[in-house]
């Protein structure tokens, strides 16, 4: 059994040839449905979930294939979503999180990313706004920068323009935002590393104006205090500052083994890699003679070297809230003005080990 001839294969649309059209039973096994279920939805019958029906398109749109006409929804409008750069991974990973969930309801993301020397977040906003877009999500942006002038926000709400904010948090902007527990996870990252015997452990984080970055300040040195017996001033001189990089990592990490830790919690698993170099350019083995806690567990990062052991940022979990919240603001709902604060979880791969006998 065959498509119906309004959903052509890929390529006949080239001017050659067309391939031979996909069957039912092709897209049924990469939906994981039956034939019968392919049918009902090419041919807009009833009997078939909202979740089944956009597990069939999406195997169409996998296979290479146009959906029917009869089937392709006009867009219910333009969301812009306003990233900083992607070579952080977790980044990329949580936009696509966000662009399957608007696409679900039936709107079109435009990703606009901030590079060095590239266009700055309000040049970014501008453009989104002229193109007339519904709506706004903003990562990691100038919100969660306590030096930046929020001011910027209450003039694009006036414009009438719904916009929502993930990871950072201020009580200037009234709007929703939608945050990572950044002191729970160093919490997290410190019982682990006691557990396993350390007690010289350092955390390299980004600069401090940002929020997120002093949350999780505020989280290490408590528990620092309670988990490893430091005193307050004792466990900041264990804080070292630097760049969110592969690059900021190895500084900050050279500077931490001068100090004597152990072991070190990072603010991004960026960062991590960075710390492991700089143990591995000493002569140190990672987990046996160093240990290292990353942040966010990014895509791929289970398959570095060693493994690393993270904080599993709940991606999935904050890009439906925060478009949940946005489209709310959409439809007229009065949006909750306050921050939805999602739980993260420490996974342990092969990064992290006892500490080494004879350390001080």
């Amino acid at each position: 059994m065959t498509l119906p001839s309004q959903v052509p294969s890929p390529g006949s649309a080239q001017g050659g040839p067309p391939p031979a059209p996909a069957r039912l039973a092709d897209i049924a096994a990469q939906a994981g449905v039956s034939e019968a279920t392919v049918s009902r939805v090419l041919n807009g019958k009833a009997g078939v979930s909202g979740a089944t029906r956009q597990t069939v398109l999406a195997a169409l749109d996998v296979l290479g294939y146009d959906r029917p006409v009869k089937l392709r929804q006009r867009s219910a409008g333009l969301i812009g979503l306003i990233t900083p750069e992607l070579s952080n991974p977790i980044f990329p990973a949580l936009a696509q999180v966000i662009e399957q969930v608007l696409t679900r309801h039936g709107y079109t993301p435009v990703l606009c990313t901030q590079t060095p020397g590239g266009s700055t977040e309000d040049e970014l906003v501008e453009l989104l706004v002229e193109r007339g877009v519904t709506g706004i999500v903003f990562v990691s942006g100038l919100h969660a920068d306590t030096s930046a002038d929020h001011e910027r926000y209450a003039r694009l709400a006036g414009r009438g323009v719904p916009f929502v904010l993930i990871d950072g948090f201020s009580e200037r902007i009234d709007a929703s935002f939608v945050s990572p527990d950044d002191g729970a996870a160093m919490w997290m990252a410190l019982r682990h590393l006691a557990e396993l015997g350390h007690e010289k452990v350092g955390l390299a984080v980004g600069p401090s104006r940002f929020v997120p970055v002093a949350r999780k300040l505020e989280g290490f040195t408590a528990a620092a205090q309670e988990l490893l017996g430091l005193t307050e001033q004792g466990a900041q001189d264990l804080v070292q500052h630097s760049l969110f990089t592969v690059e900021g990592g190895h500084a900050a990490g050279a500077r931490l083994l001068d100090k004597g830790c152990t072991a070190v919690v990072c603010g991004s698993d960026l960062m991590a890699f960075g710390v492991i170099r700089a143990a591995r350019q000493r002569g140190l083995s990672v987990p046996g003679d160093f240990s290292v806690v990353g942040f966010d567990d990014s895509p791929l990062i289970a398959f570095a070297d060693p493994p690393l052991t993270t904080i599993r940022k709940p991606v999935e979990a904050m890009g439906q809230a925060a478009v949940d919240a946005l489209l709310e603001e959409i439809s007229g709902t009065p949006a909750h003005r306050a921050e939805f604060v999602f739980q993260p979880e420490l996974v342990v791969r092969g990064s992290t080990g006892a500490r080494p006998s004879g350390a001080r």
